[in-house]
């Protein structure tokens, strides 16, 4: 099962941020500031950002984070799978399989877009599995 995130999910999310930028799914951490710095701005607005929280049978199984941005490329509105972390007991169980068919039920979107660590196998084979190919160019960043 999949919910929005509630003002009563800081802790809950927190703790899976930090054990999602722990991980080997991503390069490396960041600040504790930015994980509460996220759930503020979850709590102020979805216009942004979205957070969604996995649960399996009553127990919390990891989250999605989604980001919304306008790009003339796709020709309207993306949407970034920011964040997808399900905890290594819930694997395998579907979860992530649940939030892209909610998604895509759910959000008129011109494209959906992820970022994957190139070693994350398990992750690469799902999302080319769900349709999704690899883009021909490499993403640039200045600052945090």
């Amino acid at each position: 099962m999949l919910r929005k995130i509630t003002p009563n999910d800081r802790e809950t999310y927190i703790a899976l941020s930090e054990e999602f930028y722990s991980s080997d799914a991503v390069s490396h951490s960041i600040p504790v500031e930015f994980h509460k710095n996220s759930f503020d701005e979850l709590m102020r607005s979805d216009e942004y950002i979205e957070c969604f929280i996995f649960e399996h049978e009553g127990e919390t199984a990891g989250y999605a984070l989604i980001a919304k941005t306008f790009s003339p490329e796709a020709g309207g509105v993306v949407v970034w799978i920011e964040e997808l972390y399900v905890r290594e007991g819930f694997r395998g169980k579907g979860l992530g399989k649940a939030f892209f068919a909610y998604m895509e039920q759910n959000y008129n979107v011109s494209r959906y877009r992820l970022e994957v660590e190139p070693d994350n196998v398990r992750a690469k084979k799902l999302y080319s599995a769900l349709g999704y190919k690899k883009l021909p160019y490499e993403q640039m960043i200045k600052g945090d």
